[in-house]
């Protein structure tokens, strides 16, 4: 009876040992934090892209942002500032241009580097009660401590 108790203990001790070494081996990357945000920054864009969106859908994008954030999208007018483009928003979505047309953004493919991404997307929208993949597009998100410091859009 001993021996089998000290059998099972060992045992246990075994699978506790295992446990812990497998808990420790799933931690997350620099490429998965990165990652993460990025996912998060394309949901909540799609989020304010439906009709009836509002200004704290808009905030929690701004959320992911630096305080010196700066956005470049030289076919649209070049460089935005932070302000800029949160200005842009909020006005987007008073004018109702945020209607649910947008209805998915598809990540095409990513290279991820360090402190950056490249992402090849595009935009699934309705029209006239049909699904239409938009063009494939590029965009390049930097990152400084976690958070997006800069988008360039080459497209």
């Amino acid at each position: 009876m001993k021996k089998t108790v000290t059998n099972l203990l060992s045992i246990l001790f075994i699978f506790f040992l295992i446990g812990k070494i497998n808990a420790q081996e799933i931690k997350m990357t620099h490429k998965d934090s990165l990652n993460v945000v990025l996912e998060k920054y394309y949901e909540l864009n799609l989020k304010v892209f439906q009709s009836g969106s509002n200004i704290d859908d808009i905030d929690n994008i701004f959320s992911l942002f630096t305080e010196e954030f700066i956005y470049v999208h030289p076919k649209y007018g070049g460089v935005y500032t932070r302000e800029n483009l949160y200005t842009g928003y909020k006005r987007n979505q008073e004018k109702g241009s945020y209607n649910g047309k947008v209805i998915d953004i598809q990540i095409i493919n990513k290279i991820v580097g360090l402190n950056a991404i490249a992402v090849n997307k595009r935009f699934i929208k309705k029209v006239n009660d049909k699904t239409v993949e938009g063009e494939i597009n590029m965009t390049l998100i930097e990152f400084r401590k976690g958070r997006i410091s800069k988008i360039f859009e080459y497209w």
